[in-house]
């Protein structure tokens, strides 16, 4: 254990987490306690996601990317609130969430979300909304499916045992997070940044600035021209290094909302390959979205909130706020 710096964001390795030892999760957890109170980034090591889980998913989704846009459009996003299946280049813009106008980002994406078959009417439209209806699966390449649910089973792993590390960072039960997170309306999602000669349009970017709408997001970059960029407290605009075998982390807005801002949810980017770039600068993103229970409520934590305080968000439910945001991305000028 310790935390190294490597260029603008925190390296941890997250190993003791798997352990019996409750001192050294601990310790593991008031790093990244540190983390997301500096940066509200940081990469992890030790997090037990294989080269082969994750290669199943990139080299399917690669796949799918490779076809023509008709037959990708046949497992196309129903509605804006609705992230399932296809998503056009420039037919959405992540500017958007933070009331910003932008023109759309030069990005293909395919998402998924929980993979749940029961008769509970917890999971139905009529209670849920769209946070449960079934995914949609190109029919080429074939084993997609399988591919994509084992990683989304592993990476959702990964995330409860990171909100357990949470909970103990922020001096609570570290089981405080589990009957909020045991229904998640989580989201896999591969984002295909495609080789481009023709320059962007004014203000147009490969992801427009944004912060992440859930508890948490687990992505494996891509080592290509054209990266992942945070925006600092220091008011510039840095570079996240790839490191190989690491996973990048960032909290998102509903950890913020929890915490009453003590923990950052840090705007990043997705910024364009230089033009006098003479290579070919596509490149791919897979990216873990952990977002709670649709009717998990998120208030401001008693561990998180002086005497006397007052919080600086008013309670909203996981679902309310993701719809919201969803909508958002989706109302380009």
């Amino acid at each position: 254990m310790g935390t190294q710096t490597v260029g603008v964001t925190p390296l941890i390795d997250i190993a003791a987490l798997f352990e019996d030892d409750l001192e050294r999760r601990r310790a593991v957890a008031k790093e990244i306690d540190a983390a997301c109170r500096e940066t509200g980034f940081f990469q992890i090591t030790g997090h037990g996601l294989t080269d082969d889980l994750i290669g199943g998913v990139y080299d399917t989704a690669k796949a799918f990317f490779a076809q023509p846009l008709e037959e990708k459009r046949k497992v196309g996003q129903p509605d804006p609130k609705t992230a399932r299946g296809y998503t056009a280049v420039g037919e959405e813009a992540f500017a958007y969430d933070g009331n910003t106008a932008a023109p759309g980002d030069l990005h293909e994406k395919f998402d998924v979300g929980p993979f749940v078959e029961s008769d509970d009417p917890y999971f139905s439209v009529d209670h849920a909304g769209p946070h449960f209806i079934p995914n949609q699966w190109p029919e080429h390449p074939s084993h997609m499916q399988l591919a994509w649910e084992d990683y989304f089973e592993a990476a959702n792993s990964l995330c409860r045992t990171i909100m357990r590390a949470f909970a103990l960072g922020l001096d609570l039960p570290e089981d405080f997070f589990e009957d909020k997170i045991d229904k998640d309306i989580s989201m896999l999602r591969a984002i295909h940044y495609p080789h481009r000669d023709e320059p962007p349009a004014p203000g147009q970017m490969r992801a427009g600035a944004h912060t992440d709408y859930g508890s948490l997001t687990i992505v494996r970059p891509e080592a290509a021209p054209g990266g992942l960029q945070v925006f600092t407290q220091d008011g510039d605009w840095k570079d996240v290094p790839v490191i190989p075998g690491a996973l990048v982390v960032n909290i998102g807005d509903l950890m913020a909302q929890w915490t009453n801002d003590q923990w950052i949810s840090t705007r990043h980017r997705v910024a364009n390959p230089p033009r006098d770039l003479v290579a070919d600068t596509e490149r791919m993103s897979i990216v873990f979205f952990h977002q709670p229970n649709y009717d998990a409520v998120i208030e401001v934590l008693p561990t998180c909130l002086e005497p006397g305080g007052e919080p600086k968000y008013a309670p909203i439910t996981s679902g309310e706020h993701l719809t919201m945001k969803f909508e958002k991305t989706h109302q380009r000028v």
